[in-house]
C-alpha cells in the first residue's frame, strides 16, 4: 500500500497524530497509506477535506487523540497508542462512537520498575547529589552529609498494577516491608492492602507512585498525603505528573515537610518548578522510565501489531481496559 505524508489521500488512511520512533514511522510508511498530521501545512484543511478517509490513528501516550480530532474523523475505528498511558484520549467517548483504543502494556513494565527502584535508592542515599558534590570539588572540604539506609525500610506502592507489582518484587530483595493502596485488595497478593493514599503514606518511609494517570487519579498525592508521609519520608513518582499536587509538593520540599523526592514526571513537562531544580533533596529525571532501546523497540513493535490486527481483522491486540476510571 503506497505511502503519502502530504495532503493527498484516498480511503483507508492511517493518521499519524504525533512524532513517533523513527523505526515505527518507517514501518507505518512502508505498510500503510499514512498521513503525518504534524507535517501537514494545513492540518485543518486536510481534516475537513479528507477526515473521512482515516480509519485508524496512531499516536503517543503523551498526545493521544483529542475530542476535536476524534470528531473530525467520522470513519475512525481504532486509536493505537505508543505507550502504556492513554489518559490523553477520552476512551469512554471513543467507545461510545465505536472506536476501540489500544496501548502497549507489559513491554515497558520491567524498565519502569527498574528506574523506580533506582530512583528510590538515589534519593534516599543522595547519589545524584553526591555526584554533583564530587564534580564541584566538594570532597576536599566538609564531608558529604549522611544519607538514609534503603534496606529494610517500609515502602508503600500507590497503584498495584503490572508496574506496581514489578516494583514490589524488586523491593522484596531489599528486605523491605511493602504495602499498597488500590480501591480494593488485589487477589492473590500477599502485601498489606491500605484503603487510602493518606493512610498508606502515614504507614511508610517511602511512597512509590505507579498508579495510572487521568481524571480519576488527578491530585491523588495531595498536601494531606505529603504531610502524612512526613519529614523523614520520600516520594518517588514514575506514573504521571497529574497524580501529584505539584504545588503542594514544592511547598513540602521547600519547608522540609518531606525528606526528598525522585520524580520522572511533572505537571507541565518539560517545565520543572524552579524550587525543585534548586534542591539537592530532589532527583529530577526527564520522563525516561521506559526510555531504553530495548523497551522502546518493543513498544513500537506492539503498536504496529495492534494496527496490523485492526487493519486485517478489525480488532486490536491489546485494547485498554473497559473501565473508564483508572485502577489505583
Amino acid at each position: 500500500m503506497p505511502n503519502s505524508s502530504t495532503a493527498t489521500s484516498t480511503p483507508d488512511t492511517v493518521l499519524q497524530v504525533s512524532a513517533l520512533l523513527p523505526g515505527l514511522e518507517r514501518e507505518l510508511s512502508a505498510r500503510y497509506r499514512t498521513v503525518r498530521l504534524p507535517e501537514l501545512p494545513d492540518a485543518a484543511g486536510y481534516l475537513r477535506d479528507h477526515g473521512s478517509d482515516v480509519v485508524a490513528a496512531v499516536t503517543s501516550a503523551r498526545v493521544g487523540v483529542g475530542d476535536a480530532l476524534m470528531d473530525a474523523l467520522p470513519r475512525l475505528g481504532a486509536i493505537v497508542h505508543f505507550g502504556v498511558g492513554y489518559e490523553t484520549t477520552d476512551v469512554v467517548r471513543a467507545r461510545a462512537r465505536g472506536i476501540d483504543v489500544s496501548n502497549t502494556p507489559d513491554v515497558l513494565t520491567d524498565c519502569v520498575a527498574d528506574l523506580a527502584v533506582g530512583a528510590l535508592i538515589d534519593v534516599m542515599r543522595g547519589m545524584s547529589a553526591a555526584d554533583r558534590y564530587v564534580r564541584a570539588g566538594g570532597w576536599d572540604g566538609a564531608p558529604f552529609p549522611l544519607a538514609t539506609r534503603v534496606s529494610g525500610k517500609r515502602v508503600g506502592i500507590l497503584g498495584l498494577g503490572r508496574i506496581g507489582r514489578a516494583v514490589a518484587r524488586r523491593l522484596d530483595g531489599f528486605g523491605m516491608e511493602v504495602s499498597y493502596c488500590t480501591r480494593s485488595p488485589v487477589p492473590g497478593v500477599g502485601y498489606r492492602h491500605v484503603p487510602t493514599a493518606e493512610a498508606l503514606a502515614e504507614a511508610c518511609d517511602a511512597l512509590v507512585v505507579t498508579v495510572a494517570g487521568g481524571r480519576g487519579t488527578e491530585g491523588l498525592v495531595s498536601a494531606a498525603v505529603l504531610d502524612a508521609l512526613g519529614p523523614e519520608g520520600y516520594l518517588v513518582n514514575v506514573a504521571r505528573g497529574s497524580v501529584v499536587d505539584e504545588r503542594a509538593l514544592v511547598a513540602a520540599v521547600e519547608s522540609e515537610r518531606i525528606a526528598g523526592a525522585a520524580l520522572d514526571v511533572f505537571a507541565d513537562e518539560p517545565n520543572v518548578p524552579q524550587a525543585l531544580l534548586g534542591s539537592d533533596r530532589v532527583v529530577l529525571l526527564p520522563h525516561i522510565a521506559s526510555a531504553t532501546r530495548e523497551t522502546r523497540a518493543a513498544m513500537g513493535d506492539l503498536a504496529l501489531r495492534n494496527l496490523r490486527r485492526f487493519m486485517t481483522e478489525g480488532v486490536l491486540l491489546t485494547p485498554v481496559p473497559e473501565a473508564s476510571r483508572p485502577a489505583h
